[in-house]
């Protein structure tokens, strides 16, 4: 009995892995998948880790999902009819006091005639982004031009007040792109390259210089993908087994996504409020309302869509895998067009979830779902933030990611992959990291495994250490301290990143 109770129990937290299998934002909702320009993967928030540079806060927002770096020949450029937001609320009312919104601008070289050789004595267009090796921000072999500008709005992200961030050196407002990574060919060192696309930047009404990137990066995220779609086709003896973490492959390494990063000094971000140093982060992206398509579009990029009417929100994103496991199927679309203010239509998800129930219905192991309903564990690390952690003075209950910026940031060597969770097993000095902002290194699958299942409750104890209510105790999780083993056999820890901003690692090339 012992041993079959252990094999569902394994089972059940590598079925819960099926769900996060879209990875923590690809693709999780139906409308967004018809349109992955605009598709969020990821977001991060944290005090930064690099040296030098702890008095900043790093924000990344991650889309177009699941890149082939062979994806040629027009590669992954952004959507220039689209408009991306990274906002944040630092006064807990669920509203964005600020928001950093970016739009795209793609072009031909040579004022849109593009690149063209003489064939025959006629001038005729060439059909690759590139004429030869590139090397240089405005190389003259690039025919595609990509260049952003990036607006802070203070306020209300529609009618507040808006003013564009400049270069420090020359106070230019549209700044350079790189192409993606082609391969070695065009691009002998992409790092090198890439790197003179980070950008120095002032941001009006803060005093202290910001970065900002915005390129193509590997896929940060790990996740055991195509096996666990199959039916958990892998043996399940490992998930329970802490040793065996790293046990699968993580099937989406060999993926690029484009990455918006700033780092912002932490004083600029935060409200002003004495004593108030949490701030709650999420990232959106938005459409036009109306779209025509031209049967006969003229000569140019991208140029048989012409849009208008107001903005539409399409997607959103902020504490990860909250839309793929914990909002119903019939509202991920209403998810992703929703603001954190209007979050308490998707409560009943919080308190009430449904995945533990479905563990059980679909793996006839009836009794291993937590008790405590509501669910205030969820809520508290979903919704508030964790008291005398990352919640702030006063809360409005909505879904986003949420940093207490006055916790300093811990040398990447030194994080723990489980963040709090794992801060607490060990009885360390890790509270950096998720849920509290979310460093690339932690392992938001772990963790949300552990707290889907009733981890933190055990946490919690009779005594309600962590404020989580009396319901929230360890007789309400049926799996005790296995709850704390539970892991997708994928390590986060080990994916490869750079010691410094913008953080995620140089994209894989198109050719190697």
């Amino acid at each position: 009995m012992n041993r079959i109770r252990h094999t569902a129990l394994a089972l059940a937290a590598l079925a819960f892995c099926a769900t996060l299998a879209q990875a923590s934002s690809h693709r999780e909702a139906p409308f967004i998948t018809t349109a992955p320009k605009v598709d969020a993967t990821d977001f991060y928030m944290f005090r930064s880790y690099e040296a030098n540079r702890s008095e900043y806060v790093t924000l990344i927002a991650n889309y177009l999902p699941l890149q082939d770096a062979y994806g040629g020949p027009n590669y992954f450029a952004l959507d220039p009819n689209a408009l991306y937001e990274i906002h944040i609320d630092n006064n807990g009312d669920a509203r964005e006091d600020l928001s950093f919104q970016f739009r795209f601008r793609n072009t031909l070289a040579n004022n849109g005639a593009g690149v063209n050789l003489t064939i025959g004595g006629k001038s005729v267009g060439i059909p690759l982004v590139q004429a030869g090796a590139v090397a240089n921000v405005n190389d003259a072999n690039l025919q595609l031009a990509e260049t952003y500008t990036v607006a802070v709005v203070r306020g209300d992200r529609r009618r507040g007040t808006v003013q564009a961030i400049t270069a420090v050196n020359g106070g230019a407002t549209t700044f350079a792109k790189p192409v993606d990574n082609i391969g070695v060919k065009t691009i002998p060192d992409y790092a090198g390259y890439a790197a003179k696309h980070i950008h120095n930047v002032n941001i009006p009404g803060c005093s202290m210089p910001a970065k900002v990137f915005v390129g193509q990066r590997q896929d940060p995220f790990a996740v055991n993908l195509g096996t666990i779609f199959d039916l958990v086709n892998a043996p399940v003896s490992v998930i329970t087994d802490p040793a065996l973490i790293g046990a699968a492959p993580n099937t989406i390494a060999d993926k690029n996504v484009t990455t918006l990063a700033l780092e912002v000094h932490r004083s600029c971000l935060k409200s002003g409020e004495q004593g108030d140093d949490v701030i709650g982060g999420w990232t959106s992206a938005s459409l036009r309302q109306a779209r025509v398509l031209d049967g006969s579009p003229p000569s140019g990029h991208q140029a048989s869509e012409k849009t208008g009417g107001a903005w539409v929100q399409v997607s959103r994103l902020g504490m990860p895998l909250v839309n793929e496991v914990v909002i119903g199927l019939k509202d991920k679309d209403k998810f992703n067009a929703s603001r954190p203010s209007g979050d308490g239509q998707f409560a009943d998800y919080v308190t009430n979830p449904t995945l533990p129930a479905l563990l059980e219905i679909a793996l006839g192991a009836p009794g291993i779902a937590p008790t405590n309903f509501p669910r205030t564990d969820l809520v508290t690390t979903f919704l508030t933030g964790i008291k005398g952690v990352n919640q702030p003075r006063t809360v409005t209950a909505s879904e986003m990611l949420r940093l207490n910026t006055a916790i300093a940031p811990v040398p990447f060597a030194q994080q723990n992959r489980l963040g709090i969770v794992g801060n607490i097993l060990a009885g360390g000095s890790d509270n950096a990291g998720y849920p509290n902002g979310r460093r690339p290194k932690d392992d938001v699958v772990d963790i949300s495994l552990v707290a889907v299942m009733g981890g933190l409750c055990m946490a919690n104890g009779d005594t309600d250490a962590l404020g989580f209510g009396a319901a929230c105790k360890p007789s309400a999780v049926p799996l005790g301290a296995t709850a704390f083993r539970l892991h997708d056999a994928v390590d986060q820890a080990v994916v490869p990143l750079l010691p410094g901003f913008p953080y995620l690692n140089t994209p894989l090339p198109g050719s190697r």
